[in-house]
């Protein structure tokens, strides 16, 4: 069998310690203790085997990723072995000490989130005061320092009519991109799902702001989009297709096909702590198991689009199916799409607006 292409970019989601508590984020249910976290040593080796391997890039992620002490040494190494590094940041945490440190080390790029542009719902969504302010003084210090500035603008029922307002502030903060993105429904997302799906009305509309705010910042700023599978006719290519072209490490050190795999029960993962990256990547078993095209049912087997969109979201498929192997539910041609159906239907006969939180060693919590 011939050896697969080497991955593109390492997702290495360095902590899941965060100040914030977003109602969607993608890390697992259960949380890593900083305990649990990779040390030092472990990391650099990683990051050497990723450029031993042919990895492109180095996505430094959490978690907030700057509550580790050691991200400076990560980013040197990253800088030495000729890895573009972009940090994924919430910025609650990034002062003018801890930026200056990086880039130092020669940190290429870093992406900011933003939960909203109003300053109340935008840190209630996050669950945390004060947040929103911290935002902006960091995007003012990212400015300043010359580093290129991507905005994350994660949407969905609870924000969305404020995307014009997220666009205008990418461009007052002097983004080269910003990524308009809806929640995806994963994790901690699925959780929350039935208070934060947008209605169809609230999709459409997203959409024609956004193309229209191509065409206004066209050649000043790059605005990317992603739309929730739910209203989707044909899945997206998750990840670039199943142990393609991402590798992404746990702070625990375990390697897997895509973020969200941990949700696929009885598999085992590959850690990095016992085995390299290489050998994970070309030989471990959870990465063939949905690699190509040979494990497919129909109507994917013999579809035209199988080596377009690969199959779409495993995760997906469980998650709505119970069966992984299925055919996302997603594409219109999945005898299971209907699943999708009664998730929008069962969404939008859900009034309620609250979210249930959780931190690292509390129970979740439904907000009040």
């Amino acid at each position: 069998m011939s050896m697969p292409a080497p991955p593109m970019g390492l997702l290495a989601e360095l902590t899941h310690r965060c100040p914030l508590q977003c109602p969607y984020c993608s890390n697992p249910l259960e949380l890593e203790r900083a305990a649990g976290e990779l040390d030092t040593a472990t990391w650099l080796r990683v990051l050497d085997e990723a450029a031993d391997l042919g990895v492109l890039q180095v996505h430094f992620s959490g978690g907030e990723p700057t509550a580790r002490r050691d991200l400076p040494e990560l980013v040197r190494r990253a800088a030495q072995r000729q890895l573009y590094s972009n940090l994924i940041t919430s910025g609650v945490l990034l002062d003018e000490r801890i930026l200056a440190g990086l880039v130092e080390a020669g940190l290429d790029h870093v992406q900011l989130s933003f939960q909203d542009v109003e300053t109340a719902n935008a840190e209630r969504i996050g669950g945390m005061a004060g947040a929103q302010a911290k935002k902006l003084a960091a995007a003012a210090l990212i400015q300043r320092s010359g580093l290129p500035l991507t905005l994350n603008f994660v949407i969905h029922r609870q924000n969305v009519e404020n995307l014009p307002a997220m666009i205008a502030l990418g461009a007052e903060l002097g983004a080269q991109r910003i990524e308009v993105a809806h929640v995806q429904y994963y994790g901690w997302g699925l959780v929350n799902r039935d208070a934060l799906l947008p209605s169809r009305a609230q999709l459409d509309a997203s959409t024609a702001e956004v193309e229209a705010a191509r065409l206004r910042f066209k050649g000043r700023m790059v605005i990317d989009y992603v739309v929730p599978d739910y209203y989707a006719e044909r899945p997206k290519a998750c990840m670039g297709g199943w142990g393609r072209r991402f590798i992404n490490i746990t702070p625990a050190g375990k390697a897997l096909p895509c973020h969200a795999a941990e949700t696929l029960p009885g598999l085992v993962f590959p850690s990095v702590r016992d085995e390299s990256l290489a050998a994970i990547w070309q030989r471990a078993p959870i990465f063939e198991r949905y690699r190509g095209t040979d494990w497919m049912v129909e109507p994917c087997r013999s579809c035209e689009r199988r080596e377009i969109d690969w199959g779409g979201c495993r995760c997906q498929a469980l998650a709505l199916t119970g069966d992984a192997a299925n055919a996302d539910p997603a594409c219109a041609l999945s005898p299971h799409h209907g699943a999708m159906l009664t998730a929008i239907a069962e969404a939008a006969a859900d009034t309620s607006s609250g979210f249930v939180y959780r931190r690292i060693g509390a129970a979740a919590k439904a907000e009040a």
